[in-house]
């Protein structure tokens, strides 16, 4: 929930500008015909290989666009599971570098269970296991809320650059999610308790 706030107040505008023009091509197009992973593999080899921009992985931009445009409404988003078998499909899409278009190829439930499936299977997580000890640590402090405000702000800067870019996107993305509570029941509590294990590996 720290988190979140954190990023509440900054603005993606220019990053969502970057990322359309690079959302706008074919996956195909974007990438050689190799057709290197897209799941499993770290942050930095992701944009080694053209696949992430600013930080932010082309296909979790993908999703969250998506997401934020037919989702935010939907009763236990990021809750319920998608299909097993339409987010598989949907993986090896985007494994085969292949053009993907959600709203043809999926739903917002699979989407959203590709989603954590793609935040699970990163190498490190997004928060590094190196500093999970720390973390765990200011957590359990009692000292006042703005001290630990402030701790967590400066162990956020030890984040490797794509993962603290990672984490900020998405953290902006989940307040908005949060804002629709009322219908998609999924207060930050709620998301919080969804989105900890895809984190914190």
């Amino acid at each position: 929930l720290g988190l979140v706030g954190l990023f509440q107040s900054k603005s993606t505008v220019r990053l969502k500008e970057d990322m359309k023009k690079i959302a706008a091509l074919p996956l195909n197009k974007q990438r050689d015909t190799t057709c290197p992973k897209v799941f499993g593999v770290s942050l930095l080899e992701l944009q080694q290989q053209g696949l992430s921009k600013n930080g932010i992985p082309i296909v979790v931009w993908n999703i969250v666009e998506y997401l934020t445009q037919h989702g935010m409404t939907q009763e236990g988003l990021f809750r319920v599971n998608g299909s097993m078998k339409m987010v598989e499909q949907l993986r090896l899409q985007y494994e085969r570098g292949e053009e993907v278009e959600l709203v043809k190829d999926g739903d917002v439930y699979s989407a959203a269970s590709l989603l954590k499936l793609f935040l699970r299977e990163l190498p490190d997580g997004i928060i590094t296991s190196a500093l999970h000890p720390r973390f765990i640590q200011l957590y359990q402090d009692t000292r006042n809320d703005m001290q630990k405000e402030s701790n967590l702000k400066e162990l956020l800067k030890e984040l490797p650059d794509a993962h603290y870019c990672l984490l900020k996107y998405l953290c902006q993305f989940l307040i908005k999610v949060a804002e629709h509570h009322v219908e998609n029941r999924m207060n930050l509590c709620n998301l919080a308790t969804v989105f900890g294990p895809n984190c914190f590996q």
